[in-house]
């Protein structure tokens, strides 16, 4: 016999089952029975239009009877927190995972709202910056407001466009209150500043018509005045028709 060889051997597999055993001891908790501690939930929203909350979160995770805290960490099914949190339609997007501290990580992502639709036939919404639609059961006054003959469809695909556009704009996100949407699908503008409305047309060629009628505000109505004009119509290219206001 080469007791050499045996020697070496037998040293490989010692080593072999350190190895296994010292990964094995590195997954897991040196105690299975480790309880959960403390869940850190932390959410975002790009834009800071968001409706959820922490506690918002905690509820929904309680009512569901999965808030971990208490739970022993090797009953915690991340996977089950996120299927249950992503049933929100206010959710986009979470990720949850769980340390050996006897912590449980929630990074959630919600949905932007970028426009409020209160339409003539009742409906009452949010639409985010994907189209989407979203119950309108909690308020942001912070968001334009878009009225009149609204289809979802219309919402989901002009509006949701529209609403982007001003939402990335600080100019016209702060200088436009509410848009009225007429039955032929064309748009009116309420400004904050200034009586009068301004007439978009179809709701096309957005950033150019906003671009023509910033610096007629900035050029033209800052000298005449902003009450001066009743209704501004800025539909066409290369044009801005006013009516002047009856005195």
């Amino acid at each position: 016999m080469n007791w050499k060889k045996i020697g070496i051997l037998t040293a490989d597999i010692l080593l072999g089952v350190y190895l296994v055993l010292a990964i094995t001891a590195f997954n897991c908790p040196d105690d299975q029975d480790a309880i959960c501690r403390e869940v850190k939930i932390n959410i975002t929203d790009g834009a800071g239009n968001g409706f959820l909350n922490v506690n918002e979160v905690k509820m929904q995770l309680q009512h569901a009877k999965i808030y971990p805290v208490g739970d022993r960490m090797s009953d915690v099914c991340t996977r089950k927190i996120e299927e249950t949190l992503l049933k929100s339609p206010l959710v986009e997007h979470v990720e949850c995972y769980k340390t050996q501290a006897g912590r449980v990580f929630i990074n959630l992502t919600q949905r932007i709202a970028v426009m409020r639709i209160m339409a003539n036939n009742g409906e009452s919404y949010y639409i985010d910056n994907l189209g989407a639609i979203i119950p309108s059961k909690n308020n942001s006054t912070d968001l334009i407001v878009a009225t009149g003959d609204i289809k979802r469809k219309y919402a989901q695909t002009a509006l949701k466009q529209f609403g982007v556009l001003l939402l990335d704009d600080p100019f016209w996100h702060s200088q436009i209150e509410q848009l009225n949407v007429l039955p032929d699908g064309s748009v009116e503008m309420i400004p904050r500043v200034g009586n009068h409305i301004v007439y978009l047309g179809q709701p096309t060629h957005l950033k150019e018509k906003l671009t023509r009628l910033e610096k007629f505000y900035r050029y033209g109505l800052s000298k005449a005045g902003w009450n001066k004009y009743s209704y501004i119509n800025i539909e066409f290219n290369n044009q801005i028709i006013c009516k002047r206001r009856k005195l």
